[in-house]
């Protein structure tokens, strides 16, 4: 993100908390808003600022509703320290996270604070395991493991090399990969694990190339995943390429390297007729000029579940806290989110089915939808 889209986002946050009053309400965002990872942050901020700009024209809430955003530049320890400003200064009852190892570094300090963290982006497993203040609004990456593994094997891709960051979503994914394919009658040829500042794949691509796979599984993120897909394809990989959800972002997606990769993320019906997933739909297309992606979804509804959530303390007159948040959230069996009406698990995660899409003409393309648990 450039200097100028960050001031942006910052002053539009500010605006908003400029006129506050009493009752007005603020939420935190831990986004990356600089640095190789800031194209997410871009699309992240993009569904919760809609989703702010929807609540307060149909005044959800007694107030208006602000964002504080706080640049996590995707850094666990540069995350840590913006989440002690959004609990300790600006005292944020909700905060939105993203990133695995981002989401694992904040999880104690939102659980000590009794700060209810909301992760759109993260997908290691082991984030539904982080305390009853921790939530997802998104799918974790065993469950997109899960969806892909037999669809490439019932398309004779049954030879798996993995190429992944040395971090805990990679590790997630490898773990994943190793107790699905047996059951599919697949195989895990290689594993070939990356440092998360590499960005010189050529080795990478040879090895690739020696072990002679019918799939290419690449689990890393921003721009190093596309760095990737560039080297192992100028190196002569041709094997089909496969990821999980953090590739659909805009500049992985254009990338002519990747044309014909295979992609997992949740499945969505934008064709709903519900009222809320056509106002979104609609409104976002006419800002953007194009669909939106999962990730926009997830960021839209979780500020969505925050406006619901605070809307039905507001009307029994109770303070809009993270231990009420969470009380409220228990309390309420569903929810009318983009996609229709949704429940979180007992761990605060959402369960949703997983499409798989394939990137075509710089767009992902559905083409299955497979139910997993």
């Amino acid at each position: 993100m450039t200097k100028g889209r960050i001031f942006a986002a910052l002053a539009t946050a500010c605006l908003w908390a400029g006129g506050a009053g009493a009752e007005d309400l603020q939420i935190g965002a831990l986004f990356p808003l600089s640095g190789p990872n800031a194209t997410y942050g871009d699309v992240f901020s993009s569904g919760v600022n809609l989703a702010v700009e929807h609540i307060n024209a149909d005044k959800m809430l007694s107030g208006a509703l602000s964002v504080r955003y706080e640049d996590s530049q995707a850094l666990p320890q540069t995350a840590v320290v913006g989440m002690t400003k959004l609990v300790e200064v600006d005292q944020t009852p909700y905060v939105l996270s993203a990133f695995t190892g981002v989401s694992k570094a904040i999880s104690t300090l939102a659980q000590r604070s009794e700060t209810v963290a909301v992760n759109g982006g993260g997908v290691g497993p082991d984030l539904a395991k982080l305390g009853d203040y921790f939530w997802n609004v998104i799918p974790l990456a065993n469950l997109e493991v899960r969806a892909v593994v037999p669809y490439l094997a019932q398309h004779d891709m049954k030879k798996i090399v993995l190429v992944y960051v040395d971090d805990p979503l990679g590790q997630s994914i490898l773990e994943e990969l190793e107790a699905s394919l047996p059951n599919a009658g697949g195989e895990l040829a290689a594993q070939i694990s990356v440092p998360t500042t590499s960005q010189n794949f050529s080795g990478i691509a040879a090895k690739v190339r020696a072990a002679g796979p019918d799939a290419v599984y690449i689990a890393s993120y921003g721009a190093q995943q596309i760095q990737i897909v560039k080297q192992l394809r100028d190196n002569g990989v041709e094997a089909q390429l496969v990821s999980y959800s953090g590739f659909a972002v805009p500049d992985a997606l254009a990338l002519p390297e990747a044309e014909g990769l295979l992609y997992t993320t949740q499945a969505v019906d934008y064709d709903s007729a519900d009222p809320v997933t056509q106002r979104f739909v609609s409104d976002y297309s006419a800002k953007a000029g194009k669909k939106p992606s999962a990730y926009v979804v997830n960021y839209y509804n979780a500020v969505r579940l925050f406006a619901l959530l605070a809307q039905g303390l507001e009307k029994k007159g109770e303070a809009v806290t993270g231990a009420n948040l969470l009380s409220e959230r228990k309390a309420t069996q569903s929810f009318d989110l983009v996609g229709g009406s949704v429940s979180f698990e007992a761990n605060g995660t959402l369960l949703a089915p997983i499409q798989i899409n394939r990137i075509e003409e710089g767009a992902g393309a559905a083409l299955e939808t497979v139910s997993v648990n």
